[in-house]
């Protein structure tokens, strides 16, 4: 398993929630920077994005993809600086343009995508404020958007898990194809592709229980220790070791906020001989033990549930198994 797959495992959470629009000109949509990430492909017509400045709205083409990361609001119209609507608003007064015959309209597709934990914060982290992907006709984003404008044209069995399925494929080709061509990708995935370094962190990440050693890892990447450790400094900003340490603290961190394991069981998890080394080395890089960290994760997760939901956008055409509607709006955060 490589080093994006690592991540993406990790990360992954099922229930993505995606819907079909199809709206008359005038239009416009303003959704709720709350959603970690939103993904938006046009089918026909035109859109403009835009976070704060209209000025700087980005065209969308029929085929194009976006990205949108968590931040502030960001809107979604017919031309730029467009009046943008709050979904509930946005769905009540396009109610009936699936209808319509007026060839101006745009169907465009919408989808919320949840990461779990630190692990998927930090590939969201990663990317831009809105990432935009263009898809030709042979590029894979083109099949995977023709496939989920069909899927959600109506209402069949299964269609939850198919969407699901859909859309990870769809982030994770967004993902590649950012960090593939950005100078600010992450660190470990620039690394991974260096023959020198890839082979250790690729090791490193399936097995971060194993006791390594900077010496186990040279060998995996068939170096010297002495070289292994520069080349693993100039590329990751960090000794070996430590990277190893703040790998398994983000997966001990993921493991407390579930409540799934006990501390011996994400102790063995993580590499630590017993609960009480654990323990040690959590408040060293934490300042805490792990036991208060958690409590203090769940009270802010009871605040989070207990504030007002946000008005989470139901297109007009998606079947029940694909909305965004209040209810989920929890599963949005």
């Amino acid at each position: 398993m490589d080093v994006l797959q690592t991540h993406l495992a990790r990360a992954r959470a099922s229930g993505g929630v995606f819907a079909r629009s199809v709206a008359q000109p005038p239009w416009g949509l303003r959704l709720p920077g709350t959603i970690p990430l939103t993904l938006h492909a046009v089918i026909k017509g035109r859109a403009w994005l835009w976070l704060d400045d209209p000025q700087a709205a980005l065209e969308l083409a029929p085929g194009d993809v976006a990205l949108v990361r968590g931040g502030p609001d960001h809107h979604i119209a017919h031309e730029p600086g467009g009046t943008c609507l709050a979904p509930e608003q946005f769905r009540a007064r396009h109610a009936g343009d699936e209808r319509s015959a007026d060839r101006r309209a745009s169907v465009f597709l919408c989808g919320a995508y949840r990461f779990s934990g630190d692990v998927g914060r930090g590939l969201v982290e990663a990317l831009p404020p809105i990432l935009p992907l263009s898809a030709a006709a042979d590029d894979p984003l083109h099949d995977v958007i023709s496939l989920l404008s069909r899927e959600l044209a109506a209402s069949a069995p299964g269609q939850q898990t198919v969407l699901d399925r859909l859309l990870d494929v769809l982030v994770v080709l967004a993902m590649r194809a950012c960090f593939q061509r950005s100078a600010t990708a992450p660190r470990w995935y620039r690394a991974s592709a260096d023959p020198r370094l890839g082979p250790a962190l690729t090791a490193l990440h399936a097995d971060a229980a194993r006791p390594w050693t900077v010496s186990e890892l040279a060998a995996t990447s068939g170096l010297s220790r002495a070289a292994f450790a520069r080349s693993f400094q100039q590329a990751l900003g960090q000794a070996p070791i430590q990277y190893l340490t703040d790998w398994r603290m983000t997966l001990a961190r993921d493991h407390l906020r579930t409540g799934e394991l006990t501390l011996a069981q994400i102790a063995a998890r993580t590499g630590y001989a017993s609960p009480y080394a654990f323990a040690a080395a959590f408040r060293r890089h934490h300042g805490r033990p792990p036991g208060q960290w958690r409590q203090q994760q769940l009270d802010q997760s009871d605040i989070d549930q207990a504030a007002p939901a946000d008005d989470i956008h139901t297109p007009m055409t998606a079947p029940a198994s694909a909305y965004w509607a209040p209810g989920h709006a929890g599963d949005l955060r």
